[in-house]
This record gives C-alpha cells, sequence and structure tokens, in this order.
C-alpha cells in the first residue's frame, strides 16, 4: 500500500474550508469562511479589467511587478515609516498564505523550533510541520487575549529560529499592545529569533486600536519578516496577490524558495495591486468604520442569542463562548449549526493545538453585507427559545 508523507499526516484538511461547503450544502449563511460578500472597490476592478485587455496577460518578474512592489514599498513608508527597497526587500506571492510558508521554509531549518500563539490561525501549525520544525505553542488568555510574558520567555531558547506573530488577529480579534510587541521583540533579539508578522488586517481595527508593525521597534527592522495580501483590506480573497517584506539577506531566500513554489503571482492582478496600495486615507477610515457596524449588529446577535463573546479590537472575527448551550463536542455543534440553524460558524478546536481547549468555542466570521448578517441574527434568535 502507497502511503502519505509524515508531514502529509501531520495534520488534517482545512476545517474553515469544510464548514463553507457544509453552508452551501445546507443552504446556510456562511460565516465561517472569512471573505465579504459584496464588491471590491470599482477603482481597483476597472484597474484588473484594463491590465487584462492590454494584454498584461503573461509572467511577470517572478518575486513582483516593478509597479506593484514599488507600491508596496511607498506604502509602508508613507504609513509606518519604514525604509523598504523594492529592489531587494520586497516579494510578491500567491496571497500571504504563500508568503507565510515560502518564508518559513526559506529561513527555518528541520528540527528548529518556532513559537507560536495559540489559538492560531490553522495554517500556521502545518507551515511549521511542512517546514520539518518543531512548533512551541504560548496561550493567549480570554477575554483580552493577552500572553504570560513569563510562558512566553520559556518557550525560547537555542533552537528557536522564528515566531509567528498575527496582529490584528485571527481567530481572536486581539490587537497586540506596544508593549506587548516589545516584549515579543526583545526575546526576538536576545535569542536572535526572526519574527514572520502577518499583518494583513491592519486596516481593521476598532475602538481606538492602532496597528503597529513590529518591524519598526528597534533591532527589529532586519529580524522581521512582514507580510501582507490585497485580500482583507480591498475585498479581493480570490485574487491570491501577497507579499513579504524582509530584509535583503532574508529576502534573498524567500524569493527562491517563492519562485520554486508558484513561479508568481497573476500580472494582471498585481498591476490592479498598484492602484489599491494607492488608495486615499478615507477608504481605510471608511473601512474602519463599516466593519465597526457589522462587528457590533454580530455581537449584540450572539450575545442575544446566548454566546459569551466580547467585541474584538481588530480583524473581522468572533471567538464566542457557546457553553451556555451546553456544548462539550464543537464541531458537532457547528454541523448542527449548519443544518438546523442555517448559519455556518468554525468549531473552536481547529485553532488549538489541544482541541479540547476550544471544545466550548466556535467562530464567526463577520465581512458580509449588513443584510446577511441580520438574517443570520434572526436565524440566531432560534437558539435562544
Amino acid at each position: 500500500m502507497l502511503d502519505l508523507s509524515n508531514k502529509a499526516k501531520g495534520f488534517s484538511e482545512s476545517v474553515i474550508r469544510e464548514m463553507t461547503r457544509l453552508a452551501r450544502a445546507h443552504g446556510a449563511i456562511n460565516l465561517a469562511q472569512g471573505f465579504p460578500d459584496f464588491g471590491a472597490p470599482e477603482a481597483i476592478k476597472e484597474a484588473a479589467r484594463r491590465a487584462i485587455a492590454d494584454d498584461l496577460n503573461q509572467y511577470a518578474i517572478t518575486w513582483g511587478s516593478a509597479g506593484l512592489r514599488g507600491a508596496i514599498a511607498a506604502k509602508a513608508e508613507r504609513l509606518y515609516g519604514m525604509e523598504v527597497d523594492p529592489e531587494r526587500q520586497v516579494t510578491v506571492t500567491c496571497g500571504a498564505t504563500e508568503a507565510m510558508i515560502a518564508s518559513i521554509l526559506a529561513i527555518v531549518d528541520p528540527g528548529d523550533e518556532v513559537v507560536v500563539f495559540e489559538p492560531f490561525y490553522e495554517n500556521y501549525g502545518p507551515d511549521a510541520i511542512l517546514a520539518g520544525a518543531v512548533p512551541r505553542f504560548v496561550p493567549l488568555r480570554a477575554p483580552d487575549w493577552s500572553f504570560d510574558p513569563e510562558e512566553l520567555a520559556a518557550a525560547f531558547n537555542s533552537k528557536t529560529r522564528g515566531i509567528i506573530l498575527n496582529t490584528p488577529n485571527n481567530p481572536t480579534g486581539k490587537v497586540f499592545t506596544p508593549e506587548e510587541l516589545e516584549a515579543i521583540a526583545a526575546l526576538c533579539r536576545k535569542w536572535d529569533v526572526v519574527c514572520f508578522s502577518d499583518e494583513i488586517y491592519e486596516h481593521i481595527l476598532y475602538d481606538g486600536a492602532r496597528h503597529v508593525p513590529i518591524a519598526t521597534l528597534e533591532g527589529m527592522e532586519d529580524r522581521t519578516v512582514t507580510i501582507n495580501a490585497l485580500s482583507k483590506t480591498y475585498s479581493v480573497t480570490g485574487w491570491r496577490v501577497g507579499w513579504a517584506i524582509a530584509s535583503p539577506e532574508l529576502t534573498a531566500g524567500i524569493r527562491k524558495v517563492h519562485d520554486f513554489l508558484t513561479v508568481g503571482a497573476a500580472a494582471p492582478l498585481q498591476e490592479a495591486g498598484v492602484v489599491a496600495l494607492g488608495m486615499e486615507e478615507a477608504y481605510y477610515a471608511k473601512l474602519a468604520v463599516e466593519y465597526r457596524e457589522r462587528r457590533d449588529v454580530l455581537v449584540a446577535g450572539l450575545l442575544d442569542a446566548g454566546f459569551h463573546c466580547t467585541p474584538p479590537g481588530g480583524a473581522y472575527y468572533i471567538l464566542a463562548d457557546a457553553s451556555a448551550f451546553g456544548v462539550s463536542d464543537d464541531v458537532a455543534f457547528a454541523r448542527k449549526m449548519v443544518a438546523e440553524v442555517g448559519v455556518a460558524p468554525v468549531p473552536g478546536s481547529s485553532f488549538f493545538r489541544e482541541p479540547s481547549r476550544g471544545r466550548s468555542l466556535v467562530r464567526f466570521a463577520f465581512p458580509k453585507k449588513l443584510e446577511t448578517l441580520r438574517a443570520a441574527v434572526e436565524r440566531l434568535r432560534g437558539l435562544a427559545h
């Protein structure tokens, strides 16, 4: 009998994508997978159409078109004061997902250790496994999803090569504070560790929360891989255009791995990305206001239905506690919600190394039209009665 590799056997298929398939099968409202059900900005769609019509349909430079790399560098400097050389420090990838795995494969060797906060976005554990690394998990604890500095320090040692940071965070919505970021940075400096910083929700912030790229902290510029994408900010999750910003030395390795993983991201969509990254500040302010309204609608609906949750500080997810319903099996509960309530969440156990830690939790995504969320809230009322 032919068998799979130990790497492939080390993790399961995506639970998030599985819940999307179930939602489609049952005609449920999909609050599982984080993609919008509303349109992208017209300007960037028109830019993509124009690029295709102008026959920009062949390979771009494998690490990204010059125009997009320049736009990425310009935005990083404009917003955060980061000095980024687009020729030597930017790699355009097929989404932030590929940016993360390409970066880890380029920097981490088999047997190295990678620190991962949990709950974590489901890709991070498999990414470490695919690189042959050993993940070391550090818990974030509700309600504010903070970490214990001593527990974090204990996870670092001479084998530690990287730490994965996601702020604003999926699935908790946590925005790491400057003090927390400095605690992480101090350990990276002490142990000569690279921070893989996923900042894809940088513009989706609430209640005065502020995004601080960890690369801007003292001593972190050359030991951070800053990962981002068009997907969430510009509502184009299916375009798969992302990037990694890193030192020239790290970028050289990332580009080599990226080249042999995917060759390159879609050329016409890269041209549209130049337009997207040039959007005025008013676009980002409006984005945050609209997402706050969506957040508040869903939080109120979940509380009314009997869930326990706190409003997230960023991103567009709510990790809700369903223990009031006597939930002891989050997977069965999520499937029941899809089939009987008509709303699809993600089982919370998929975000933890030890599934038992998430058995009473489910995650809801709210990048949806207000009418979609209100319809979901109406269906959720059936749980409370």
